[in-house]
């Protein structure tokens, strides 16, 4: 009686290994077709733009069923601020990169905002999707939470270059002077006004605007 008792329990514990071998399995075959359909959509939005991110093009592209995505984002937004989450953690991967700990901070609020402009430029789909006010406003995914580190940074050093001034303020129409220089720039609006080839002249100045003119090199 005992052995068909001892039996039976390691018959149970063979049992619930494959039982967890088989959730560790889908598990990590649910991780994959999620990160794959973030992946397909990030190139789908660097190659044709916002605009062709719909959930059937998205799993057209990604080699499974219409329905696929449904498992894993209940919602068009959720698949959507996934993208974008990937788009902001480029963007800040970017600016760590270009900045420089060792500079000033007025020169590293210059190579901030040089590396947005050019991320505006060369990733215009995801730029256009990451800043989607109704992505924005869903909350999906703790997007708006993403988007706010980097803000952080450049409230941090407005502070230090304009401790007379609300620094969350400036640091706000700052982006917003950026942001209109970024879109305006890429409808041609700019260069048709300014004559300019070149948005750097439109990024000193509104440097100077908001921060006051930089010091001259010694």
């Amino acid at each position: 009686m005992q052995r068909d008792q001892e039996g039976h329990e390691e018959h149970g514990h063979e049992n619930d290994r494959h039982e967890n071998e088989s959730h560790e399995n889908e598990s990590h075959e649910n991780d994959g077709l999620r990160g794959r359909l973030v992946r397909t959509g990030v190139e789908l939005v660097n190659a044709e733009g916002a605009q062709t991110l719909s959930l059937r093009e998205i799993a057209r592209r990604a080699g499974v069923s219409h329905g696929a995505p449904r498992r894993h984002f209940p919602t068009h937004l959720d698949l959507l601020s996934a993208i974008a989450r990937q788009g902001f953690a480029e963007l800040s991967a970017r600016v760590a990169d270009g900045d420089r700990e060792d500079a000033g901070p007025r020169e590293r609020i210059a190579l901030l905002a040089a590396v947005y402009l050019d991320y505006a430029g060369s990733r215009r789909g995801m730029y256009e999707l990451m800043f989607r006010h109704d992505l924005l406003e869903s909350g999906r995914l703790g997007l708006r939470g993403t988007s706010l580190p980097l803000f952080a940074r450049l409230a941090e050093l407005v502070a230090r270059v304009r401790p007379d001034a609300d620094p969350v303020t400036t640091a706000g129409a700052l982006w917003a002077n950026l942001h209109g220089i970024a879109q305006l720039w890429h409808w041609g609006s700019l260069r048709l006004a300014t004559g300019g080839t070149d948005p750097a002249p439109l990024l000193a100045a509104a440097l100077d605007a908001h921060l006051g003119p930089a010091e001259p090199a010694p």
